[in-house]
């Protein structure tokens, strides 16, 4: 047998050994993983950061750190949350792993691309890790960076800007990649109608990452230019002006919103059709409704300065985009609800995540919707509403719809079978921690207690008691769901090809995936790529 037809059946894993095959490593499988096990690091960092700010905050006056500590802790806590998971957990681990076999190809079309965008990642998440211990500590300014604040402050914000500015280089190119290999590599046959709703996601997607990135990295240059040279910019004592960082800086960051949930939501257009044993409903509007969540996305930004003086037609105006930026959104639940309607439906662990995706993104939609109401925003502006909603989308939304991710292709990735009792009980504790987490925050903000401060009154230490007690036992659940995995690793039964009954182009291909992604020629229906028969 010759080494190439030996290597055909080994899998991407067996190829070849060593750190140095995965340092220098051009497969986008071999890439997925490098971002995968990255990403989960600084994850679980953030994790840490966000439980110690939740057990400062049990009761009012100091707990457990000073103020000045407990506004680092919340400034890098963002940056990690934002920055190093949220934006890249989906695009830079599945979409790296499974877009090319879901097109039917062996590889994206720049490998050398994809992998100096892991490169700057790791180079971007270093820099932010080093503010932890150069000159006087992390930045204490909120991941938003403010100015004018962020340039008087003497913390290391220059090295933070430029931590984010470098990880908008690894999403630029991560979207540049996806978008060529789109055009360029599906497989004959395969047209645009024809794609993975997943792959669809990651398209509307990468167009937000190309066009809008720029914009943030600019900005922070800008932020550091000031720091540095003492341009008048944004400093108003100087001549600048603080409502043109918010300006540019939102610009970027509310499409970004859209960078973090439009992959999930193309995880959950994946697990529905699977466990529901049937064709989508509505494809064509959930593609279309990605797209029309990235276009009109660009022209909401102004919800987030309504009460920084912005003029009252222009505050109408924005209003009005963002309850229209809610339809498309609608869509998608619809359709995906519409799918498992009489569905041969099978209750595994990625269904029950996709579930509460569903219903915890609605939770933060609509709350989004009081959000972008004028009357409604301005009680509401700044308190702890904003910070349950955008847990709810960001959390409950996009992470929650990672992890239903990773249940339903931990077998395709690694070949192996976790423990589905534990991982049931894992989610349980998630599901019931996040919002216990997260729920009372809502209230606390209509209450009127403000977001970013380290102590509070009183009368809001029972809500934040239980919020409290919800981070324990959200992170309980995904200690448990790590161990599970970990263990099916290491020794859970082998997978089969395709233990879900899936249909689109990697359950066709073995588990794990050989090195060209395929031992034989994929097969695409005529029917699209949900063609349950």
């Amino acid at each position: 047998m010759s080494t190439t037809a030996a290597n055909a059946d080994l899998s991407f894993f067996q190829v070849a050994r060593g750190i140095r095959s995965w340092i220098f490593t051009l497969d986008h499988k071999r890439i997925a993983l490098l971002y995968f096990y990255s990403i989960v690091t600084f994850f679980l960092v953030g994790v840490i950061l966000g439980f110690l700010m939740r057990l400062e905050l049990i009761a009012p006056g100091k707990t457990v750190m000073e103020p000045h500590t407990y506004n680092q802790v919340f400034t890098l806590h963002g940056v990690i949350m934002i920055f190093l998971f949220i934006i890249p957990v989906v695009p830079a681990i599945f979409g790296n792993f499974f877009l090319p076999i879901m097109l039917g190809t062996d590889d994206v079309s720049f490998p050398k691309l994809n992998l100096l965008s892991w490169y700057l990642y790791i180079f971007g998440g270093a820099l932010a890790l080093l503010t932890l211990v150069v000159g006087e500590g992390p930045a204490d300014t909120g991941w938003t960076f403010y100015a004018p604040y962020s340039v008087k402050t003497g913390t290391n914000v220059s090295i933070a800007v430029l931590a984010a500015f470098i990880l908008g280089f690894s999403s630029i190119l991560t979207g540049l990649n996806f978008i060529v290999t789109i055009h360029r590599l599906r497989y004959p046959g395969m047209t645009f109608f024809k794609m993975p709703l997943f792959a669809w996601g990651l398209y509307a997607t990468s167009w937000i990452q190309v066009l809008a990135t720029p914009i943030v990295g600019i900005t922070l240059l800008m932020i550091v230019a000031e720091r540095a040279f003492g341009v008048g910019l944004f400093d108003p004592s100087i001549g600048g002006d603080p409502i043109l960082y918010q300006h540019l800086f939102w610009i970027y960051s509310h499409p970004a919103v859209y960078i973090m949930v439009l992959p999930a939501m193309g995880i959950i257009s994946e697990i529905i059709p699977t466990f529901s044993q049937r064709t989508i409903f509505g494809y064509k509007a959930i593609a279309y409704s990605s797209l029309a969540i990235a276009f009109v996305g660009y022209f909401v930004w102004g919800h987030h300065m309504f009460t920084s003086g912005m003029s009252g037609p222009a505050r109408i105006v924005f209003s009005i985009l963002t309850f229209l930026v809610a339809i498309p959104s609608a869509i998608k639940v619809f359709n995906w609800v519409a799918t498992m309607y009489k569905g041969s439906i099978e209750v595994q662990p990625p269904l029950l995540y996709a579930m509460a995706f569903i219903f915890q993104f609605l939770i933060g939609g609509l709350t989004g919707l009081v959000n972008g109401a004028l009357a409604a925003d301005v009680h509401i502006h700044d308190t702890y509403f904003v910070v349950g909603h955008f847990h709810y989308v960001m959390f409950g939304g996009t992470a929650f719809a990672f992890f239903g991710g990773l249940h339903y292709w931990f077998p395709k990735i690694w070949g192996k079978m976790y423990n589905i009792r534990r991982a049931n009980i894992a989610f349980t504790l998630m599901f019931i921690g996040f919002n216990v987490l997260y729920f009372p925050m809502l209230i606390l903000g209509i209450m009127g207690m403000p977001r970013r401060y380290y102590d509070y009154l009183p009368e809001f230490q029972p809500l934040n008691v239980i919020s409290t007690v919800g981070s324990w036992i959200l992170i309980l659940g995904l200690i448990m769901m790590i161990i599970n995995f970990i263990q099916g690793y290491r020794k859970g039964k082998t997978a089969s090809q395709n233990p879900w009954g899936g249909v689109t182009l990697e359950w066709q291909t073995k588990s794990p995936p050989p090195l060209q992604n395929f031992h034989k020629a994929p097969e695409v229906s005529e029917h699209g790529p949900y063609d349950f028969k």
